[in-house]
């Protein structure tokens, strides 16, 4: 069990408790109630299950008291039901110990949902668009919203490229671990002979910044405006609408024509781009981290090959945990993705406990 101190409880309650206080005093206003909310609201379920494993180790200390005496009745009573609470605070303790792991401070940021079509042609195109509505379907289930930002479709209806938005509480948290390659095996429709095809598309979860994150300074940007191409409508290919903005210190490039007007391309244009950027902060940031970022469950890294969904036999298989469901179907559909993520998410809290203890 990992070894949570009496006197480390204390503190948590001890903050949690002076934090309430001075909260209800209302001795603070303005910026520093605010920062004292966000601490109450991060801090409040660490203190109840602080709250809830104190509690469990008093009730075992008093059990083991009963076992060590002299009351033949009492004795009974306390062996009947002590291996459950020591099970009890076994549970107790590791979930505090998550709790109280280090936080990615972006967990809880909205996020961009990339996903590009790789190898495989149209059948890559078409898996890019079944992976788009799975994860819009599993962000339908989470009660956060979708936005989509820009989509460059393909002929036969699936997405050489889609970027979307996706708001809603704990979202990166949730789906920063979907980041990479992943391979779809299954006969196309086009298949005469029934041979199966291996295609593939990359997605990206990048963490939305807050505006003070990134400060992108007008004299850094080159903007292009060109007229748009593909389908999207009678307004395409009249109009100089599309743009394209150069981050000149980067050399970032990002592209938006799918909106009507050049103004709300610019304005999507420059989200995407603020993002990219505050990933690319984050990335410098977490160098240092590289290796230590390996034994997780993923790096990250889109060149990473992390799942393949096989039609033919009905399983999705996530190569970094070796977890198999047979369970394509709900899963493509996005009613089953959330027993793969929390398994992810399970697997990287395990391996950061592990960390924790050896250090």
């Amino acid at each position: 069990m990992t070894q949570i101190s009496a006197d480390r409880i204390r503190q948590i309650e001890s903050r949690f408790a002076e934090l309430e206080a001075r909260m209800a005093s209302g001795e603070m206003e303005g910026d520093e109630f605010v920062a004292a909310s966000r601490e109450y609201a991060e801090m409040e379920p660490v203190a109840m299950a602080g709250r809830e494993m104190q509690s469990l180790r008093d009730e075992l200390d008093g059990l083991e008291e009963m076992l060590a005496g002299d009351d033949a009745e009492l004795k009974a009573m306390a062996a009947d039901e002590i291996d459950d609470v020591r099970r009890a605070v076994e549970a107790a303790g590791k979930a505090l110990a998550i709790l109280l792991l280090p936080r990615d401070t972006a967990d809880d940021r909205p996020a961009m949902l990339e996903i590009r079509a790789g190898t495989g042609g149209d059948e890559a195109a078409l898996f890019a668009g079944d992976l788009y509505r799975m994860y819009e379907r599993f962000a339908s289930l989470q009660g956060w919203k979708v936005d989509l930002i820009s989509a460059n479709a393909s002929d036969q209806g699936g997405f050489k490229e889609v970027v979307a938005s996706v708001n809603g509480k704990g979202v990166f948290a949730k789906l920063k671990f979907e980041s990479g390659v992943h391979r779809v095996q299954r006969v196309p429709e086009t298949e005469s002979g029934g041979r199966i095809h291996t295609s593939a598309a990359t997605v990206a979860i990048l963490p939305e910044p807050e505006e003070v994150d990134i400060d992108i300074r007008t004299e850094d940007l080159r903007i292009d405006t060109y007229r748009a191409s593909g389908a999207g409508g009678q307004h395409v290919n009249k109009t100089d609408s599309a743009i394209r903005i150069t981050h000149l210190p980067t050399g970032l490039v990002v592209t938006c024509q799918d909106g009507k007007s050049q103004h709300k391309n610019k304005a999507q244009a420059m989200k995407v781009l603020g993002v990219r950027l505050y990933e690319k902060e984050r990335e410098e940031a977490h160098s240092e981290e590289a290796e230590a970022r390996k034994s997780m469950v993923g790096s990250g890294d889109r060149s990473e090959r992390i799942r393949t969904y096989n039609f033919p036999q009905g399983r999705v298989t996530d190569h970094r945990i070796n977890l198999t469901l047979q369970k394509l179907p709900t899963i493509i559909t996005g009613e089953s993705l959330g027993e793969v993520v929390d398994a992810l998410v399970a697997e990287d809290q395990a391996k950061r406990l592990a960390g924790l203890a050896e250090d």
